[in-house]
Order: C-alpha cells, then sequence, then structure tokens
C-alpha cells in the first residue's frame, strides 16, 4: 500500500511534468503563427490604405466641373483634396515623415494660389460681361443715329430732287413755248422780244440744272461724311467686342483641370517616394 502511494505520486509526477511542457510549446508555436499572420495582414492594411489615397489622388487629378463660372466649385475640391490627405495620413499604418510634409505643403499651397489666380480671373468675367453688354448698346445706339440720319438725309435729298426736277421740267416747257412762238410784224411778239425770253428761260434752266447737280453733290458729300463717322466710331467697337467676347469664351473653359491635374500627380509622386522611403511595396 506504501508502494502505490509512493509510485502514485511519481507517476502522477512525471505526467504533471511533461504535459505543460507540451501545452507550452504548442502555445509558442501558435502565438508564433498568430504574430506572422497579424504581420501579414499589417502590411497588407497598409498596402490597401497606399493604394486607395493613390486611387482617389488619380480621380480627383481626372475630375472636371461643370458650367462656368467654375470657381464654385474650388472650395468643395480642395475640401475633398484635404481630406483624402488627411484620412492617409492619418491611418494607423502609415507614418508619414518630414519630407512628405514638406512637399505635400508646398503642392497645397501651390494648388490654392492657381485656384485663388483663377477665382480672380472669373470675378472680371462679370465686369467683362457688363463692359460687352455696355459696348453693344452704345454700337447699336450709334447703328440707330446712322440709320436714322441716313434716312432723313434721303428724304430730304428726295425732296430736293423732287422740287428742282420739278422746276426744271417747267423751265423746260417754258423755253419750249418760247421757242414755238411766232415772230412778225403782225404778231404778238418780236424777234428781239423773242430772243430775250429765249435766253432768259435757257439761263433759269441752266441755272435750275446746276443747283440740282450742287444739291446732288451736296448730298452725296454728307451722305460720305455720315458713311465715315459711323465707320469711325463703329470700328474701335466692333474691335473692342471682339476681344470682350474672346475673354468670355476663354472663361467658359474650365482652365483650372490642367493645374489641378498636376497638383494631384505631385501628390501621387509625393505618396509614392514615402512609401518607397517605408519600404511599402504595391502591387
Amino acid at each position: 500500500m506504501g508502494y502505490h502511494s509512493q509510485a502514485g505520486p511519481r507517476r502522477s509526477s512525471g505526467r504533471g511534468y511533461g504535459g505543460p511542457r507540451h501545452s507550452k510549446a504548442k502555445e509558442k508555436k501558435h502565438l508564433s503563427k498568430v504574430s506572422r499572420s497579424l504581420e501579414e495582414n499589417h502590411a497588407q492594411t497598409k498596402e490597401e490604405v497606399a493604394n486607395k489615397v493613390l486611387d482617389q489622388l488619380r480621380n480627383l487629378g481626372k475630375q472636371t466641373f461643370g458650367l462656368s463660372p467654375f470657381d464654385r466649385y474650388f472650395d468643395s475640391w480642395l475640401k475633398d483634396l484635404r481630406e483624402v490627405l488627411s484620412e492617409f495620413e492619418s491611418s494607423a499604418t502609415i507614418s508619414v515623415d518630414d519630407q512628405y510634409l514638406k512637399e505635400r505643403s508646398q503642392t497645397i499651397s501651390n494648388i490654392e494660389l492657381k485656384l485663388e489666380e483663377r477665382r480672380n480671373e472669373e470675378a472680371s468675367r462679370q465686369e467683362i460681361a457688363k463692359s460687352l453688354s455696355d459696348s453693344r448698346v452704345l454700337l447699336e445706339r450709334i447703328e440707330g443715329e446712322y440709320t436714322a440720319n441716313m434716312r432723313k438725309l434721303e428724304s430730304q435729298k428726295d425732296s430736293e430732287i423732287k422740287r428742282l426736277s420739278s422746276k426744271i421740267s417747267g423751265l423746260k416747257e417754258e423755253l419750249d413755248r418760247v421757242t414755238q412762238m411766232k415772230t412778225g410784224v403782225f404778231r404778238a411778239i418780236s424777234k428781239k422780244t423773242k430772243a430775250q425770253k429765249e435766253a432768259e428761260a435757257t439761263r433759269s434752266l441752266s441755272s435750275a440744272q446746276s443747283e440740282l447737280e450742287q444739291v446732288v453733290q451736296g448730298f452725296t458729300a454728307e451722305q460720305k461724311r455720315l458713311r465715315d463717322d459711323y465707320e469711325r466710331r463703329k470700328q474701335p467697337l466692333f474691335k473692342q467686342i471682339r476681344g470682350q467676347q474672346k475673354e468670355i469664351e476663354k472663361l467658359e473653359i474650365d482652365s483650372s483641370r490642367e493645374g489641378r491635374l498636376a497638383a494631384c500627380e505631385a501628390l501621387i509622386n509625393s505618396v509614392n517616394a514615402l512609401l518607397q522611403r517605408k519600404e511599402i511595396s504595391l502591387n
């Protein structure tokens, strides 16, 4: 009984020692496996974070805005850009360094400056549009005045020509009448009187015809003066209107896209450089 009593504890002690040694080895092996798994998952998370920010930056770089004015989209775009970078930089799996922060800050500062310049250009669009409207109104007024003056002149010309033509017609009839008068001893008019009347009628007719020519020349000269004055006032306005239209057409194109794309490409380069320094490989 004493043997069993002693032997029991020894066998029991042997089983007790052998059991824990096997359990610790198994636990160590399991912990090692878990550690490797965590490291693999950790590296994969870094890749996912890196790929995500690169994709988001590419999308922001390719983003196009709708109709002008385009500056209404600038603040929203900059906000999205900062949020993308903030999410990347605040990730527990990514540790940014001073070089990345310096490059990122410089790129953001550059694109903010470019967008501000573009914003100022767009602000001037309203002034250009108003100037264009004023120029068109002035041109319409000049054209209206020219048309009205030319019509008035044409009316005066027609009236004078009609009056003088009627006078000339009457003088011709008078000359014909005098020419056809018969002279002689038994006639009411002598040859001398007839000749005087013919000479007088001829002078009157010639004077009226000369007056008509002068009137026509005068109206022609006045029409030329009006036309020259119209062209002198119109041409600078035409040139000004074309220039204003080109300025507005230029502002109808989103010229900020090139700068925004360049900024996103610069940030992508900064992120890639950071990942290389951190030895994070991407697929």
